[in-house]
């Protein structure tokens, strides 16, 4: 019987490309493996498919019974909800350590890195199995998505350095260049429903005996919000309501000015402005600098609950 390879719900690039790429290694070591996914493919991550010839990883929502390596997150809030009763092999991930426990001893690689990918990239340098050029330059995409084409506090020499081998087993000389060419494509808003872009990125996590919802949404220029901002607000507190969570955030982050406007529904507004010192207007402010939410948002924001 398979194992089914997965990322985090609403996946985003490295999620789906860890899948692949995982599995493809997994597979090569002997393992039977599935590619496979817990949401819809986001336009970034499409474009990544199509530009390097693969095909999405099949859309599963339960795993009852099943066995089961997790790739991007360790969180249960990110996991599909009978993950208890599934048996988890595995565990490839650069986020903190969540909630998720085991029955059964597992596999696990966890770096504090800027993308799984970066992680992936050196299992298969560890079992010295050669990375085939199509996967190579999805796992390069995915990285450049994650450090934000190397601007974001979480990248690391490790990133860096395996986007250059990653590049040159791919073929590609600018890599820096397509990492531009996928966050326009990133940036693309026209079309989506406000529940789309809310939910594109979008995680939860348990702060204390609360739930707090963060999405994020990168682009290269903010002001393709201009005229949305309201039903962004709208549909947060639709999110709010839905999970019975305490706070949803939306990140709003320009890669170009380096920094984040937040958009806040919460139950105690002081919270947020506490974590991040600032003064929410219109349940808005701007962080200056900001780029990463498991860096720069996460941790500011769990002492608070």
């Amino acid at each position: 019987m398979a194992t089914y390879i997965f990322g985090h719900t609403n996946p985003d690039s490295d999620s789906i490309v860890g899948a692949i790429s995982l599995s493809y290694l997994k597979n090569a070591l002997g393992e039977d493996t599935i590619a496979t996914r817990q949401g819809k493919i986001s336009p970034e991550t499409e474009f990544i498919l199509n530009k390097f010839g693969a095909t999405a990883p099949e859309l599963k929502t339960s795993y009852a019974g099943e066995k089961v390596y997790i790739v991007d997150f360790s969180d249960l809030g990110q996991a599909p909800e009978d993950i208890s009763d599934a048996t988890i092999l595995g565990i490839v991930d650069h986020h903190k350590l969540g909630d998720l426990t085991t029955s059964t001893p597992l596999e696990c690689w966890i770096r504090p890195v800027g993308c799984s990918n970066t992680i992936i990239k050196e299992m298969y340098d560890y079992h010295n199995i050669e990375i085939p050029k199509n996967i190579a330059g999805m796992m390069l995409c995915a990285i450049l998505s994650d450090t934000v084409i190397f601007k974001s506090p979480t990248c690391t020499k490790a990133d860096t350095k395996a986007c250059k081998e990653l590049a040159k087993i791919a073929g590609i000389e600018d890599y820096k260049a397509l990492g531009m060419e996928m966050f326009i494509v990133k940036s693309a808003v026209s079309g989506a429903t406000a529940r789309e872009l809310t939910t594109r990125d979008y995680k939860e996590f348990a702060m204390g005996s609360e739930k707090v919802g963060v999405g994020q949404l990168e682009v290269v220029d903010l002001s393709v919000f201009d005229n949305l901002k309201d039903e962004l607000f709208s549909d947060l507190k639709k999110l709010k309501q839905e999970g019975s969570l305490h706070t949803v955030m939306l990140l709003l982050t320009d890669i170009m000015n380096e920094g984040s406007q937040i958009l806040v529904v919460s139950n105690d507004e002081s919270k947020i402005e506490k974590a991040f010192n600032v003064k929410l207007e219109n349940s808005q402010a701007w962080l200056d600098g900001v780029l990463s939410r498991k860096k720069q948002i996460i941790p500011f924001l769990q002492p608070q609950f």
